[in-house]
């Protein structure tokens, strides 16, 4: 407790860094969440992933896996190797000399159909917003989206950077089916489904890329830090993009920038 008491009073962390005082929550007996921000917004996103990274490449003794989320880190733990209140006081140690450096950021090109079978509610949207559903995409491929975290499925993409114009709140009953590769808006979030299954989120269309696919070296296309912009296709490519998938010939590569 006087480790807290010290981070609320302001630490060297919190001096040195300019941010606020990390909070330490416990999950249970063998896990922790360290909560850097309050808010959402990417640099505290950036912290995250700078902490998630650090704990990578240098691992606290005990520590099972670790899990970056919008603007906290779950950090699950073996109780017998390392108890909790100790590696709160590793945790903060770490946090204290944190490096958040400029991110390699990699910067993927999405292909999507939009309307069509999958985009659910792109004419929905277009009458919300008084505009046509050629303009909702034309400001929907416009933008440059932020992949703040992967989560709720294996490989699903939480996306920020919607354009305010399409903040549009949850279905009030969710679809009980929303095929893979669906492109989604939820309240200001944006989404890209890696996998069939029920959801409440509007949908503008689909991507025939595979987000998730456990055959592949690395199962997860993206993930937390990447950029994504989407290309808009008509229905051809769309389906020679599908077979070509399905064939394995279709290798997606990111800009690093």
């Amino acid at each position: 407790m006087k480790f807290l008491k010290r981070l609320r009073k302001g630490s060297a962390f919190s001096e040195q860094q300019g941010q606020p005082p990390a909070r330490f929550l416990h999950c249970g007996d063998s896990a922790i969440a360290v909560e850097l921000a309050s808010e959402i917004d990417e640099t505290a996103n950036q912290r995250v992933i700078a902490l998630a990274d650090s704990l990578d490449k240098r691992p606290i003794d005990g520590i099972e896996e670790v899990v970056p989320t919008y603007r906290s880190l779950l950090v699950l733990y073996d109780p017998c190797i390392i108890r909790g209140q100790k590696l709160i006081e590793a945790l903060g140690d770490r946090l204290a000399s944190l490096v958040v450096s400029a991110e390699a950021r990699r910067t993927f090109s999405i292909p999507v159909l939009y309307g069509h079978e999958a985009g659910l509610d792109l004419e929905e949207m277009a009458k919300m917003k008084g505009i046509s559903p050629e303009e909702v995409i034309a400001i929907h491929s416009s933008a440059d989206y932020r992949v703040y975290m992967i989560g709720f499925a294996p490989g699903f993409a939480y996306l920020g950077g919607v354009p305010e114009i399409l903040h549009t709140p949850r279905r009030k009953v969710p679809r009980q089916h929303i095929v893979a590769g669906s492109i989604g808006i939820g309240g200001k979030q944006g989404n890209i489904n890696s996998l069939a299954g029920p959801s409440g989120w509007l949908f503008l269309g689909r991507t025939p890329l595979k987000l998730f696919d456990p055959n592949r070296t690395e199962p997860f296309m993206l993930r937390a830090g990447d950029v994504v912009k989407f290309r808009p296709v008509e229905r051809e490519e769309a389906l020679e993009l599908d077979a070509a998938v399905a064939r394995g010939e279709v290798s997606v590569e990111a800009n690093i920038l």
